[in-house]
C-alpha cells in the first residue's frame, strides 16, 4: 500500500513540458508511481482543479541564523518552497569560536539586517565546526536545507581582528584553506564571498572578505574542486563593475574552483534601452565564462524591486556619510537626537543636497510612507513626503522625520518600484528564459523589515500570468528544475519516478502573493518585526513525502533534510575540468 496518493491534478513535472493528468504514488519518502496509479493509499489527497508540481528550490537564502528559532523557515514553507540554500555572501554562521560568533552578530545585525536582540535571544552560537552546525539542524527543519561556508567567518575565525585590517600571511592564507577544506568535508555545499562594497560589519567597516587579496580568494575558491557536489558563490562589486575587472573575476573564480559560479544580483530597472545596455554588460561575464569553459550564473528577482527602511534599523540611512553614530545610540536616544533641533540640523548638513540626475538616499521627498503607527500619521500612508510637506507646510526632511518621531522611530517608507509594469516585466522574461541566469535573489531570513523577495516563487507565477511573460510550464521549470539542476541537488526538482516527493498542490489561475504586513514575531524584542506576506493558492506543500503544510497550517511534522555534500548533491564540472582530465 502506498503512504500517500494525489489524485485528480493536472500535473507539471518541471521539465517545461506539457501537462498531463494523473495521479502520483508516494512511499516512505519517493514518488514511486506517476500517471495511471491503481494502488491503494492509506492517504488520498483529492487535487482536483490544482496543479501538481514539484517543490519550488530557493537558491539564496540568509536562513541559517533563522533556522534555530524558526525551523519552518516561515515565510518561504507557506509559497510553496521545499528546498532552501544558506550561507551566501561569506556569511555563513560556521565554522565558529567565542571570538568569532562575537564578531559576527552584530556584522549580520548591520549587513543582512537581522536585529542583534534577535541574534541573541534565538540562536545559541555555540557550536565550532561546520559538522557541528550542520548536526544541530538534523531532524528538525521542516524543508530541506543546504549551507555554503563563508569567506568572512573563515577568515574572522583564522585571523582574529586581523582580519578587518589587511591582507593575510601565506601561513593564514593555508589556514583558511584548511577550514574551508574541513568544512566542504563535513557537508558545506560549497565556498560563498563578497568584495561588494556595500557589505560593511557591525562597527561600519568593511566585512573581512573585502581586505582579502585576490590570490587569496581564488585559493579559498579553489578548494572546492577536491569536493563532490559542490559549487561556488560570489557577489562582485556592482558599482565600479567594468572598472575594477568584476567579469575576469568571477570567470576567474569559476576556473580556479572548476565549479558553476552564481551571483547576486542582477536587477531589472525600467526595462528601456540603457537598461538593456546595462544588464548586457552585466551579463559579459557569463558569455565570456561559456567560451573559456567555465560557469558563471547570475541570480535575479522575480519582481520590481522595492526597499522599505526606517530608523529603528537604520539600514541604508546609516551609509549617508556623519549620519553612523546616530544608529549606534540606543533607541531611547536615538528618539531624543531626532527631536533636538541642533542634531537635527546637523544631519541634514551632512546629508547635504540630493545630486541632479541620480538616485540619492538624502532625496527626502521621493519617500512613500508604507506603514505609519501614531494614528495622527495613518491618513499619511500611501503618499509622498513632497506632498505631505506642502500640506503641512513644512520642508521635506523636517516632514519625514516629524512622521519618524512621532511614530518611535517605526514609520516604514519606500521609493516607487522602477520597472514595476509590462515593459520592465517584458525584459525580466527575457532574463527569466535565459540559460545563464536563475530566478531566485530571495535573501529570505535577511532585511527582515526591508524586502518581500522572500516570496519570489509566487511572485513569478503571479507577474508570469499578470503580464503573460511565460507560460506555467516555463515557470514552474524555472522554479523547480534549472536551480535543482544549477546546484546540483539530486534526485529533486522534477516529478519522476524514484525521486523524491517534494511536491506543491497550487491553484495555478490565482496562485499569487497576499498583501504585505508587518508581523511582530521575532524572540527577543517587542518593537521590531518583519515583513510578511500570506501566500494565495498555495493548498499543500510536501516534503519527502510528509505533508509540512496544507491550507496554509504547519503539520507537526519535520521531514526535511539537511543537506551534506556529495551526499545530497552532486558535481556539475565545468567543461574547462572536464577537458583538463
Amino acid at each position: 500500500m502506498l503512504d500517500l496518493k494525489i489524485v485528480g491534478g493536472t500535473i507539471i513535472d518541471g521539465s517545461g513540458g506539457a501537462p498531463f493528468g494523473g495521479s502520483i504514488g508516494i512511499k516512505g519518502d519517493r514518488i514511486v508511481a506517476i500517471g495511471d496509479v491503481e494502488e491503494d493509499a492509506a492517504e488520498v489527497i483529492d487535487a482536483t482543479g490544482r496543479v501538481v508540481s514539484p517543490g519550488f528550490v530557493d537558491v539564496h537564502t540568509h536562513y541559517d541564523a533563522q533556522a534555530f528559532w524558526d525551523p519552518t523557515f516561515s515565510p518561504s514553507c507557506y509559497h510553496g518552497v521545499t528546498t532552501i540554500l544558506g550561507g551566501f555572501c561569506g556569511f555563513s554562521i560556521a565554522p565558529l569560536s567565542p571570538e568569532s560568533g562575537a564578531y559576527l552578530l552584530p556584522m549580520l545585525a548591520r549587513v543582512e539586517g537581522m536585529p542583534e536582540d534577535v541574534l541573541k535571544a534565538g540562536v545559541p552560537w555555540d557550536w565550532h565546526t561546520f559538522g557541528d552546525f550542520l548536526s544541530r539542524l538534523d531532524g528538525r527543519v521542516l524543508l530541506n536545507a543546504g549551507f555554503f561556508v563563508g569567506h568572512s567567518a573563515v577568515r574572522r575565525l583564522v585571523m582574529g581582528e586581523r582580519a578587518n585590517a589587511g591582507e593575510a600571511t601565506t601561513e593564514e592564507v593555508a589556514a583558511m584553506q584548511g577550514w574551508v577544506d574541513r568544512s566542504l568535508q563535513e557537508g558545506a555545499l560549497g565556498f560563498s564571498s563578497t568584495v561588494s562594497p556595500s557589505h560593511n560589519d557591525g562597527d561600519g567597516n568593511p566585512v573581512p572578505s573585502r581586505y582579502a587579496s585576490r590570490d587569496e580568494l581564488l585559493t579559498l575558491m579553489g578548494t572546492v574542486r577536491y569536493h563532490e557536489g559542490t559549487s561556488l558563490e560570489l557577489l562582485p562589486n556592482l558599482l565600479a563593475f567594468e572598472e575594477e575587472g568584476q567579469a575576469d573575476l568571477l570567470v576567474d573564480c569559476s576556473l580556479a574552483g572548476g565549479r558553476s559560479l552564481n551571483w547576486n544580483v542582477l536587477t531589472v530597472g525600467d526595462g528601456g534601452d540603457a537598461d538593456r545596455k546595462r544588464i548586457a554588460s552585466l551579463l559579459q561575464p557569463s558569455r565570456i565564462a561559456r567560451q573559456k569553459g567555465a560557469e558563471v550564473l547570475a541570480l535575479t528577482f522575480a519582481s520590481a524591486q522595492t526597499l522599505r527602511v526606517n530608523f529603528v534599523s537604520g539600514f541604508v540611512f546609516d551609509s549617508i556619510p556623519g549620519w553612523g553614530p546616530l544608529f549606534r545610540l540606543p533607541l531611547d536616544r536615538r528618539l531624543a537626537a531626532l527631536k533636538d533641533p541642533f542634531i537635527r540640523e546637523t544631519l541634514r548638513t551632512a546629508a547635504g543636497d540630493p545630486k541632479p540626475g541620480k538616485i540619492n538616499v538624502n532625496n527626502w521627498e521621493i519617500y512613500i510612507v508604507v506603514e505609519a503607527f501614531a494614528a495622527e500619521n495613518k491618513r499619511f500612508e500611501g503618499r509622498r513626503i513632497d506632498d505631505i510637506a506642502r500640506e503641512l507646510g513644512k520642508s521635506p526632511f523636517d516632514t519625514l522625520l516629524d512622521i519618524v518621531v512621532s511614530d518611535e522611530l517605526r514609520t516604514s517608507v519606500m521609493r516607487q518600484a522602477s520597472g514595476d509594469d509590462a515593459l520592465g516585466y517584458k525584459l525580466r522574461s527575457e532574463l527569466w528564459h535565459d540559460d545563464d541566469v536563475i530566478v531566485g535573489a530571495s535573501d529570505a531570513g535577511a532585511h527582515m523589515d526591508m524586502i518581500d523577495t522572500f516570496a519570489f516563487s509566487t511572485l513569478m507565477l503571479q507577474n508570469a500570468r499578470k503580464y503573460g511573460v511565460m507560460t506555467l510550464p516555463e515557470v514552474v521549470h524555472r522554479l523547480t528544475q534549472v536551480p535543482a539542476r544549477a546546484m546540483g541537488i539530486k534526485d529533486r526538482g522534477l516529478l519522476a519516478e524514484g525521486l523524491f516527493a517534494d511536491v506543491v498542490i497550487f491553484d495555478g489561475e490565482n496562485v499569487g502573493r497576499g498583501p504585505l504586513y508587518t508581523r511582530y514575531d521575532l524572540p527577543g524584542t517587542d518593537i521590531e518585526g518583519r515583513l510578511y506576506a500570506d501566500a494565495i493558492g498555495i493548498d499543500c506543500v510536501i516534503v519527502n513525502g510528509q505533508v509540512a503544510v496544507r491550507d496554509g497550517v504547519v503539520a507537526g511534522v519535520r521531514p526535511g533534510v539537511v543537506f551534506r555534500s556529495g551526499r545530497d548533491t552532486y558535481t556539475r564540472p565545468i567543461p574547462a575540468l572536464e577537458n583538463a582530465t
